[in-house]
């Protein structure tokens, strides 16, 4: 006697071990690419270890074997790491632990648990990035994993019916997920900021520039904000997206002031009022960036003394702000002598070469104005040439760029000019931002991108403020065109999409972009004010967060109460292949041939047969196929149509 094996213990087959496989792979892999590489290889062999394991289940280890790696992978991320939780060990460990679980599966019990390690898996993948390809992706994880849950509680159903059932029943989550989505209470900030190294992979501006520090975001594609303008776009010889302002300079690098909040000075007449609005990505940093010069302040933002726009909190979600900047309008005039002091300040010992220079230009007399136009003159003649992968400089880094490569990038450009008027007596400043966009034909949407990143001088001129002078511009104009790719010397490196011959592939990604830019605004950018904005719009106004709950406890209670209507409506739905069966038994009762309450299908069907022996065949066709539908393990596509047609066209001659 066969004694029974529990549900939860019988052995998973190969068909929804694939689907278990094909869930963890896809949920894993954005992991593995962001996984030091020992880690990476040790979970790729774990994966194929127990792919080989598949017919030889003697290759599975057992429990000690398998202690003794999860503590072995534990140390090696802690000595990786320095940390076993954060966001980057912690996930690290689920990647090895998810390896690890696979080599345990050896039941429907364990298959089930590892199907769950997939949710999980698929989660933390959203703590990196919410875009539009790992939300599909995730979702496509999911679905594997839940079909492969049905394939263990159901092991002999066909394949295809057990993805329609995970299909069905994905398909009834999503207006749970939809309600869920516009009616919870939306939490102020982002919840993937609380392990302490959640900002970790944010890139962008820094405080600081050194030589190097912004050529090395030329070659990102990555996009720091998009701006949509209310009528026409600036061109793009005015597109100056101001950031951090460097004050402080030791010989190689510059560094941020610490100005005082100030009022916005008020914009004099002249020049032309843009309105826009800026959608900007998460950067760890508080400078808000604004197309100079800045005619308003946002709500979220805080006005500087030097210029900057800055926020209360660093930026660690993407969020949207309207600006007003009018540009060509004049400066305001006014400084303080501390700033202006401040202005000035060179460390001793450093650059002799360029203070010599400086010095002769003040020496040959006239006004600051005088001297900086010699400046501008002097580097329009210099042929300097403009590369993305200049040549490392020496201690003396401003005389090494003017007179020993002569090469650099605007970094190096910025630098070099703001020391040589400091040094001839002009105050001057390092202002890092964007210069210029790409303007997406498809949306309108004007992307700027880390390769964008730009460095130019400010300098001081009594009477007339703080003045703009791009030094790079002044050697390489075509910067200000907004053709990198012909304003650097050849050979040097390019962003991928910025070279010449992949004009093709630009057209696609303007495409995808616009599609991109509506996910981020509907999707990962509705936020609490959104949310209030939406209820104002459904009659609820000035929603708190109780009324939001009940709104979302009666959408759910109105949808689970249909869906219970729709599955009650289903059960009580007569089968149609017993229905045809039944029509079948009618027919041939009024035959006088009824069925006897013991008599089973295929006996009551060779009764008929004899007694009606013209229908004979037909009647046994039409019972094999009754037996074949109802009784049988596979089902047949169309079967119950064709039974039905068969009944109905029964004739006894």
């Amino acid at each position: 006697m066969t004694r029974a094996v529990a549900p939860e213990l019988r052995p998973i087959g190969t068909r929804d071990l694939a689907l278990l496989f094909a869930g963890l792979a896809v949920a894993v892999a954005p992991h593995a690419l962001r996984a030091p590489p020992w880690l990476a290889l040790a979970v790729l062999a774990l994966y194929a270890w127990r792919a080989a394991a598949v017919t030889r289940r003697e290759l599975l280890p057992g429990p000690v074997l398998l202690l003794s790696a999860a503590l072995l992978g534990m140390l090696a991320v802690r000595l990786q790491f320095h940390a076993l939780f954060g966001r980057t060990p912690g996930i690290m460990l689920l990647l090895l632990f998810s390896g690890l679980k696979l080599l345990e599966v050896r039941t429907q019990r364990d298959a089930a648990a590892a199907a769950f390690l997939v949710w999980v898996l698929a989660v933390t993948n959203f703590l990196y990035s919410q875009s539009i390809p790992i939300a599909a992706a995730m979702a496509a994880a999911v679905a594997a994993s839940v079909a492969a849950l049905i394939g263990f509680a159901a092991p002999r159903r066909p394949l295809r019916a057990n993805l329609r059932t995970a299909a069905l029943l994905l398909g009834q989550a999503v207006p749970v997920a939809l309600a869920l989505f516009v009616l919870f209470p939306r939490v102020q900030g982002p919840l993937w900021g609380l392990p302490q190294d959640a900002y970790s992979g944010l890139t962008g501006l820094s405080d600081t520039m050194s030589p190097g520090t912004l050529s090395r975001l030329t070659l990102s594609d990555a996009i720091a904000f998009r701006a949509e303008f209310k009528g026409e776009t600036p061109p793009h010889r005015d597109l100056y997206w101001r950031g951090p302002v460097l004050w402080d300079f030791d010989g190689t690098t510059w560094r941020l002031g610490a100005p005082e909040l100030a009022d916005l000075p008020q914009r004099g007449r002249g020049g032309r009022r843009y309105e826009y609005s800026v959608l900007l990505e998460p950067h760890n940093r508080h400078w808000l960036f604004t197309l100079d010069r800045a005619a308003s302040v946002p709500e979220i933002g805080r006005y500087l003394e030097d210029g900057q726009i800055v926020s209360a909190a660093p930026v660690r979600s993407r969020i949207r702000y309207d600006m007003v900047s009018v540009v060509g309008a004049p400066p305001d005039p006014r400084e303080s002598a501390l700033n202006l002091q401040r202005a000035l300040r060179l460390p001793a010992g450093f650059d002799p070469k360029a203070r010599d220079l400086a010095h002769g230009w003040r020496a040959a007399g006239g006004s600051d104005a005088d001297v900086v136009a010699r400046g501008v003159a002097y580097f329009r003649a210099a042929r300097l040439a403009y590369t993305t992968a200049p040549a490392p400089l020496g201690r003396d880094s401003v005389d090494d760029f003017l007179f020993a490569t002569r090469e650099g990038f605007c970094e190096h450009f910025a630098s070099a000019f703001a020391f040589l008027m400091r040094a001839a007596g002009v105050p001057a400043r390092v202002v890092t931002g964007y210069q210029g966009g790409d303007l997406n034909p498809v949306d309108g949407q004007l992307t700027v991108r880390q390769s964008d990143a730009h460095a130019w001088t400010e300098v001081y001129l009594a009477g007339r403020g703080w003045l703009r002078i791009d030094p790079t511009a002044l050697s390489a104009p075509g910067r200000l065109e907004g053709d990198l790719a012909r304003a650097v010397t050849a050979g040097a490196p390019l962003p991928l999409l910025m070279r010449p011959e992949l004009e093709w592939l630009r057209s696609l990604r303007y495409d995808w972009e616009a599609l991109a830019h509506r996910w981020d605004v509907w999707v990962l950018g509705y936020n609490a004010e959104r949310q209030r904005d939406l209820m104002a719009r459904l009659g609820m106004r000035d929603a708190d967060w109780k009324d939001l709950a009940s709104a979302l406890f009666a959408v759910l209670g109105v949808f689970v109460a249909g869906l219970l209507l729709w599955m009650l409506g289903r059960l009580t739905r007569p089968d149609p292949v017993q229905g045809a069966w039944l029509a079948f038994c009618r027919k041939l009762g009024a035959r006088g041939l009824p069925r006897a309450p013991e008599e089973g299908p295929r006996d009551y069907a060779e009764r008929a047969a004899r007694s009606l022996p013209a229908a004979g065949e037909r009647i046994l066709g039409i019972a094999a196929l009754y037996i074949a539908l109802r009784y049988g393990r596979d089902g047949q596509p169309g079967g119950a149509a064709e039974l039905r047609r068969r009944v109905r066209e029964l004739q006894f001659g």
